[in-house]
């Protein structure tokens, strides 16, 4: 870990020894530790704008396109090969896309990414309309459907089928209808991909080339949305602080009820691909990435919030770390010895002690976020450079 050179200094005790007339005395006194501490927020902001969010919504957009031609070759090509590829191709864009819920502030909220590529739950009734009534689709049309019926959810829908007792889907149960709407909805899906990696690195607004890429702004924090470093660390604090408590407190403990008879696996997110648990562990891998300052979690040498919470107290910033690997690996718990899809691990007796263990786990998490990192920030204690 680089921990920045502006460490808070450490108290130190200092030992006086002093005559006073015949007598002598021995007098320990310890020094009053200083208060405060320097961080030059810089380079943590530099890193993690560019090479975790702008890198993973760039990734996110080449998965998107990759992913729009692994479905128009299903189209054209329907084998169960082509089906297998274009399932994998829809698990591979979700990888970006759930690490970076880590961070969910800017573009993706001003330009409604957000509900446009990951509105759930998906409404299946319209979707099964759509598919009896119409003739034929094109991007352009369903583009301007609601969000319920486009998006993750409803390629996810299409690919996997309903995901109750499993999540493969023969070609055979794939007809071309279905393709078509997959290949368009699919089209759809790759453009808002690509906006969002725009506008974070290209004009912010897609109606004024002139507007300046959201990224500048968190790199020279002096506008009208972030007045300072303190201000654009705050924003990154709240967006882990955001997407813990959603994976916690939503996402897991909403399907997973009181007790196991209160169990729903209609508020499981991501059921028909039985991809649930994944989503989650990517989750908080992006808070982990943010708080480490690295993307794939193996790179050295890299400037993250922890770097600013080691700035005030090193032991603090590895405990947090600590705690964010604990919630990971109490994620990849749950599914246990076999490999169990959380929708059905909510309701079996075992299973559910090992999701407690994990809503327990982030529980932690976001009390020292929200307690400690979040205050550190808040803090006049933080002088910047």
């Amino acid at each position: 870990m680089n921990v920045q050179k502006t460490m808070l200094a450490v108290s130190l005790s200092l030992v006086l020894i002093s005559g006073c007339g015949g007598s002598s005395s021995t007098e320990t006194v310890i020094a009053e530790p200083e208060q405060g501490f320097t961080f030059d927020a810089s380079a943590l902001i530099n890193n993690v704008t560019t090479n975790i969010i702008v890198a993973g919504y760039e990734s996110l957009s080449v998965k998107g396109q990759a992913f729009h031609l692994a479905t128009l070759t299903l189209l054209n090509t329907p084998t169960a090969e082509n089906l297998a590829a274009a399932q994998l191709a829809w698990k591979e864009a979700r990888i970006p896309w759930e690490q970076g819920e880590a961070h969910i502030f800017g573009p993706v909220d001003a330009l409604s990414i957000d509900p446009h590529l990951d509105t759930w739950p998906l409404n299946t009734t319209d979707l099964q309309t759509l598919l009896e009534t119409q003739s034929g689709f094109s991007a352009q049309v369903i583009k301007s459907w609601n969000d319920d019926v486009q998006g993750f959810h409803t390629l996810e829908f299409l690919l996997f089928g309903d995901g109750v007792a499993e999540n493969i889907k023969s070609i055979e149960e794939l007809n071309l209808l279905e393709r078509e709407y997959l290949a368009a909805t699919a089209e759809v899906f790759a453009d808002y991909t690509q906006l969002l990696a725009g506008a974070w690195t290209i004009a912010q607004d897609p109606n004024d080339s002139n507007s300046t890429p959201y990224r500048d702004l968190l790199l020279t924090p002096s506008n009208d949305i972030y007045s300072s470093q303190k201000a654009v660390v705050e924003e990154l604090v709240n967006g882990m602080i955001g997407i813990v408590d959603e994976v916690g407190n939503g996402k897991i403990s909403d399907p997973f009820g009181a007790d196991i008879d209160s169990a729903d696996t209609s508020l499981v997110e991501s059921q028909y691909s039985w991809n649930s648990l994944a989503d989650f562990y990517n989750n908080i891998q992006g808070v982990l990435s943010v708080y480490r300052g690295e993307l794939t979690l193996n790179s050295t040498d890299a400037i993250g919030i922890r770097d600013f919470v080691a700035a005030s107290n090193l032991q603090l910033s590895q405990r947090i770390d600590n705690e964010i690997v604990d919630a990971l690996t109490a994620i990849e718990e749950i599914a246990g010895p076999n490999n169990m899809p959380f929708r059905q691990a909510i309701a079996n007796s075992e299973a559910r002690l090992r999701i407690q263990v994990a809503i327990d786990a982030l529980a932690v998490v976001q009390t020292s976020l929200e307690s400690d990192v979040l205050t550190l920030v808040s803090s006049n204690d933080w002088k910047t450079q």
